[in-house]
């Protein structure tokens, strides 16, 4: 990609493998070959404002580290991955703090340094900014893996396949936590167990939290398997009676590790374990499963506030 030219949205869109309402970035700066700045204008009109929240705006963090990943592909993606034979993902995210909200009507700057670079992968530092001041701190690996086929059997039924054993589906979910079509992450519980709780989230073809390449090939957004988790986590913290009513804020992920790649028709079994605490801030740890194979891990922040 030759540096010192900005990148417009048309062009922006043949580059990002997402759908339009999942192109986080409106405009790009290549400044040089290890450092780019990317715009995202927030408007009320964002689709993910119908699920995040209904009456209570808020761009999700993932989404803001999406756009972090997104220009680190209009960076890097022609070193890395030419051609785009490849899939290109953050391999890991790590000390990322959300520090401010981004509502509608805000603007937001993306600053990306590229601190190492090898052969297929790289490593960054990304601040976000918008006029209150800094919004997200995030640290991380990118990463280019190839693209597999699901050629798995057809699962039989299994214990954690909806039916009796399911203890919270969507009306018990929508109770706890605020979270909406399209941006609603968890499709039912299986299992609160102490301080741990299992869920479920059935992927399918179209959605648009899934990156989809010129050659069809679709795999789900990293940042997005984080969100997964801590829907998961907030629905444990919020059904105790001390919490009900309330919010739980994703605060910060203190390391992120994507294993696997994650693709339509998979069924994700979520496993959180949360803190007992009385606390309004807290952390917890959780693993995404295809199977019995581990796809994705996460330790969390988290704070629990009233709305």
């Amino acid at each position: 990609m030759t540096t010192g030219k900005i990148i417009d949205a048309n062009a922006l869109r043949k580059i990002i493998p997402c759908c339009p309402s999942m192109v986080l970035l409106d405009k790009v700066y290549l400044e040089s070959e290890t450092r780019a700045i990317g715009q995202k204008c927030v408007t009320t009109n964002d689709l993910i404002f119908l699920g995040h929240f209904p009456g209570h705006p808020i761009l999700p963090g993932v989404l803001v580290l999406e756009a972090v990943a997104q220009l680190a592909e209009v960076l890097l993606g022609d070193k890395l991955n030419p051609g785009g034979t490849g899939d290109f993902y953050v391999k890991e995210y790590r000390k990322v703090k959300f520090r401010k909200p981004n509502n509608p009507g805000d603007r937001l700057v993306i600053e990306l340094n590229i601190t190492s670079i090898g052969s297929d992968s790289a490593e960054f530092e990304a601040v976000v900014t918008n006029s209150a001041g800094v919004s997200c701190n995030a640290q991380g690996t990118v990463s280019v893996r190839p693209k597999i086929q699901d050629i798995s059997p057809i699962l039989t039924f299994n214990e954690y396949d909806k039916g009796a054993n399911c203890i919270m589906s969507i009306p018990e979910i929508q109770s706890l936590i605020p979270h909406r079509f399209p941006f609603l992450l968890v499709d039912y519980v299986c299992k609160l167990e102490g301080s741990h709780v299992t869920a479920v989230k059935n992927l399918t073809q179209g959605e648009a939290i899934f990156r989809t390449y010129n050659d069809g090939y679709s795999v789900l957004m990293g940042a997005v398997q984080s969100e997964i988790a801590a829907q998961a986590g907030a629905i444990y913290m919020l059904s105790s009676e001390d919490k009900k009513g309330k919010i739980a804020y994703f605060m910060g992920i203190e390391k992120s590790e994507s294993f696997a790649p994650v693709l339509p028709g998979q069924q994700l079994r979520i496993e959180i374990d949360m803190p007992d605490t009385k606390s309004k801030f807290g952390r917890g740890n959780g693993a995404v499963y295809i199977g019995d194979k581990m796809a994705a891990a996460t330790s969390m922040l988290f704070a629990i506030v009233d709305p």
